[in-house]
């Protein structure tokens, strides 16, 4: 029997809260509206599996968490990201970039598989993966403006000093007007939910 969420029950819950205060800042009022927006959903529906991409990691957490929080009988499956052959997440928000900027856009994922290197690699200093990610990013040019640099825990999306369990590495930058996210799980599964680019983009002659 899949449990409904009591009417009394706050939708927005204690668990999400934690969430927003470690990365709401950069998206005000985003993750209360994911998780009002949700929890009526799953409440009108009552499902028993929901697919979430896993490109958007913070919010996927949050969908976690609440039910979780809430004991909702819920499968939450993360659904993998599809990405470009260059590694760009596909998003509808891509189309806005000029022919140069697309190709600069780029740097976001090589940035991140940085980081997933290093840290198949041994390395565990949160500080040193996200001055690494810093670092590529930062040197692109048309990356207008880096929003943030996370390295966290799966979960709790807690800032991590010395990565001892399964974490997030993700970022958003702006090229242009264009706001871009992306995200790598540090994880040792063979399944982590961020696959190699599979299509291709042919760059504009």
């Amino acid at each position: 029997m899949i449990r409904r969420p009591p009417r009394s029950t706050p939708l927005y819950s204690s668990a999400a809260s934690d969430v927003y205060k470690r990365q709401g800042f950069c998206r005000p009022g985003h993750f209360l509206g994911v998780a009002t927006v949700v929890t009526r959903l799953f409440s009108i529906v009552l499902p028993q599996r929901a697919y979430f991409g896993q490109k958007d990691g913070q919010q996927l957490s949050v969908i976690q968490q609440i039910t979780r929080s809430l004991e909702l009988d819920i499968e939450i499956i993360p659904v993998p990201t599809v990405r470009s052959a260059d590694g760009l997440a596909l998003s509808s928000r891509n189309v806005y970039l000029t022919p140069p900027q697309r190709i600069a856009a780029g740097v976001l994922y090589r940035a991140l598989s940085k980081a997933y290197q290093l840290w198949k690699n041994g390395e565990r200093n949160g500080k040193t993966l996200k001055k690494e990610i810093n670092n590529i990013l930062q040197s692109e040019p048309l990356v207008k403006m880096i929003d943030y640099i996370s390295v966290a825990d799966k979960v709790t999306l807690e800032e991590i000093d010395t990565l001892h369990k399964p974490a997030m590495a993700s970022c958003a930058i702006l090229i242009g007007e264009t706001r871009l996210i992306d995200n790598v799980l540090l994880e040792n599964i063979e399944s982590r939910v961020d696959t190699p680019p599979t299509q291709s983009y042919n760059s504009p002659s």
